[in-house]
């Protein structure tokens, strides 16, 4: 596969439809618990995206690889994993989609601030700094913002939490040996420890299912095979290809996308606070990732 040294048409377009996927992702979820409790339907997401990612691995010819000194990081790993998207489904019970994606995406503020005291070569730069500022500025203002009724604190809290989690998961495929295996087994790791931790907890939120009808069982049908199992192998296919930096920068638009589909398709308030939150997080997003241009 032939690397490139920057975003061409090619890879802009399809960073743009993964960042739109991922947009209405927080919409289907939102739709979704209407007819599954969250946990449980985050549950079994990873399930069906294990099975999935199981045949996909078998057509391929993927091995598994079980070397000892990446067990401990790949069940870390799926403990994280585990961790996000309990409090993102959840959150999404209790909050808008608007104010739980620009929560979730303060995500490269979290993971610069550890990388500078973390990773080498990720220090912090005069220009990050002041994207870092932004961003926290605007989570600072959606937090803040109480004029939807739909939004709680303890689902804006869980969203952030799921930011902290994504986090963590970062940190963990640059610090530990399972950085060196395929992203196929750090998927694997990530799905199938997450669903049995995500079903043990299921129990404690409630009753497995709601209102359920067909609608429900195809967003998350959409879930299982458009974003957690090919969505996320996608991604590393874009890594691969492209440079991370510019991959990374377009990840703004996600919640940028995911605001204006709330309030096309689920009518959502959107408020001068989020918006301004929305800007300067999107904003920060594009400092932090950016990187200097070094003469050829």
């Amino acid at each position: 596969m032939e690397r490139k040294d920057r975003i061409d048409a090619i890879g802009a377009v399809a960073l743009i439809g993964f960042a739109a996927a991922m947009a209405f992702n927080q919409v289907v979820i939102k739709l979704g618990n209407g007819g599954f409790q969250p946990v449980f339907m985050a549950a079994l997401r990873s399930a069906g995206a294990l099975l999935v990612l199981l045949l996909w691995m078998r057509l391929r010819g993927v091995r598994f690889d079980f070397a000892r000194d990446t067990l401990w990081p790949g069940f870390l790993l799926g403990a994280l994993f585990a961790a996000e998207f309990l409090c993102l489904f959840w959150a999404l019970d209790h909050t808008t989609v608007a104010r739980a994606s620009i929560l979730l995406y303060s995500m490269p503020v979290l993971l610069s601030v550890s990388a500078h005291f973390l990773l080498p070569g990720e220090r912090l730069t005069q220009r990050r700094i002041i994207g870092l500022v932004m961003a926290m500025t605007g989570v600072a203002i959606v937090l803040g913002q109480r004029s939807s009724g739909e939004a709680s604190w303890q689902g804006d809290l869980a969203a952030l939490g799921a930011a902290f989690g994504w986090t963590g998961i970062a940190l963990v495929v640059r610090l530990t040996p399972v950085q060196r295996v395929v992203p196929e087994m750090q998927l694997f790791w990530q799905l199938s420890v997450s669903a049995v931790l995500l079903m043990i907890a299921a129990p404690l939120f409630g009753p497995f299912l709601r209102d359920l009808d067909i609608s429900h069982i195809l967003g998350l049908t959409y879930q299982i095979v458009a974003v957690a199992s090919f969505g996320f192998l996608f991604w590393f296919f874009l890594l691969k290809r492209y440079p991370a930096s510019g991959v990374a920068s377009f990840s703004f638009l996600t919640p940028v996308l995911a605001v204006g589909l709330g309030w096309l398709i689920l009518s959502e308030e959107i408020g001068p606070g989020v918006l301004i939150g929305l800007v300067l997080v999107a904003a920060g997003i594009v400092l932090i990732n950016r990187r200097p241009r070094i003469p050829a």
